[in-house]
């Protein structure tokens, strides 16, 4: 089975996870999703498979080599999407030869994918690509991923002719929300390296990440009657919008690129009495990130001497570090990604991830772990599609990266 295959099957899957459960897997739909993988890897041959109270699947590919005792090497993806986008009721079809025109995706609410809008869609001339109806994700991010190593697994038990060694294979919950790490049993995996399949582009191989925070506002205001409210009143709401402005407008997300960091407000809600504003921080420099939260302190700081002693509280915490200091030791992680994707017709790049990984946790867990494209594109949106070529592609890139780590 071909790895767009498997996606058009594994959409299907209601997989959003929710930040507000505090349970792991965050939905019951990644624990049936979890299940449906095992008996597949079941059905495949991958061996000790297995999935934990807490959603993780585990998987062996063993190897096939005589006497082998080298690297183990793992391959992780993670099961959830966000659920900021409808990601229900999931309609894919596949445009197939796709002509470099525009593709209207819903007619009747005028989503369309377009090259003027998206310019590497005319790099997918000739090829065929997995978009969605216009009313919801896709789900490429990250069930593409999942199914290239599927595919992966499948070819390797199917073809003894491959030489590798021992592959473990890893699907995690959570990971949109930053729980992806959390209880990974890294031990248990057993694995001395291992990529995430969960980049975009198909020649990807990443090893840079945001440093990321998170930052909770709460405002305590003082509600009285509008009519009898002068020089009494404080508009929790209003100090809110008084504290975003206190931030630099040039550094959200919407005006920034590449290495330029930002700040995110990601909610907003509450009444004159008290309210409530979500921030995200991210920033490659861990110093520039650090200098972010400082600058929030600030404007709290003057907010609260205007209106009184704890009118703002700040409440803040990191999610996680840049990768690239656990990766660089390890450079043969990037090296040898970089011979796999040119061995299958691919040109490789590497470019900082606007984001995060579960990587990004595992390597600071003593699982150095890179990022790899998946063919994958406009994720956690309407427009987002996926190219069947790519997928193809990614598949096979994996397969090398596997047959490398064989001699290592």
């Amino acid at each position: 089975m071909r790895a767009y295959e498997r996606l058009l099957n594994y959409v299907k899957f209601d997989t959003a996870s929710d930040s507000n459960s505090p349970t792991c897997p965050s939905t019951p739909g990644q624990l049936e999703f979890g299940k449906y993988l095992v008996e597949e890897m079941k059905g495949i041959g991958v061996q000790d498979v297995a999935i934990d109270e807490n959603g993780y699947v585990f998987g062996t590919i063993p190897s096939t080599i005589d006497g082998w005792d080298g690297t183990v090497i793992g391959f992780i993806a993670h099961m959830d999407v966000v659920r900021d986008v409808p990601a229900t009721n999931i309609k894919p079809r596949v445009v197939k030869n796709y002509d470099g025109t525009t593709i209207v995706l819903d007619p009747d609410a005028n989503v369309t994918l377009s090259p003027e809008e998206f310019p590497e869609l005319l790099g997918y001339k000739g090829m065929d690509l997995i978009v969605t109806d216009g009313k919801t994700l896709l789900g490429a991010d990250n069930k593409a991923g999942i199914a290239e190593i599927m595919t992966m697994a499948e070819t390797l038990i199917k073809d003894p002719s491959i030489k590798h060694g021992k592959i473990r294979i890893a699907f995690t919950p959570d990971e949109e929300i930053g729980r992806g790490a959390d209880k990974f049993d890294v031990a248990a995996f057993g694995a001395k390296f291992a990529y995430t399949a969960d980049g975009g582009a198909f020649g990807q191989a990443e090893y840079e990440t945001f440093n990321a925070s998170a930052v909770k506002v709460k405002i305590n205001g003082k509600n009285i009657h509008p009519g009898s409210a002068k020089d009494k009143m404080k508009n929790a709401i209003l100090i809110g919008m008084a504290f975003n402005a206190l931030l630099p407008e040039c550094e959200r997300p919407e005006h920034t690129e590449q290495y330029e960091g930002f700040y995110h407000l990601n909610s907003i809600g509450g009444s004159v009495e008290t309210a409530e504003m979500a921030y995200i921080l991210r920033d490659h420099d861990a110093g520039k990130n650090e200098q972010r939260k400082v600058l929030m302190q600030q404007a709290a700081d003057k907010l609260n001497a205007q209106y009184g002693p704890n009118t703002i509280v700040l409440e803040m915490t990191d999610s996680y570090r840049n990768m690239a200091e656990q990766i660089k030791p390890h450079w043969h992680l990037i090296e040898t990604a970089f011979e796999a994707i040119r061995e299958v017709g691919g040109e490789p790049v590497s470019v900082p991830v606007r984001g995060g990984t579960d990587g990004s946790r595992l390597s600071f867990m003593g699982l150095p772990c890179p990022n790899l494209g998946t063919g994958g594109h406009n994720y956690h949106g309407k427009q987002e599609y996926a190219c069947v070529q790519s997928m193809d592609k990614a598949s096979e890139m994996l397969i090398k990266i596997a047959e490398k780590y064989a001699v290592k």
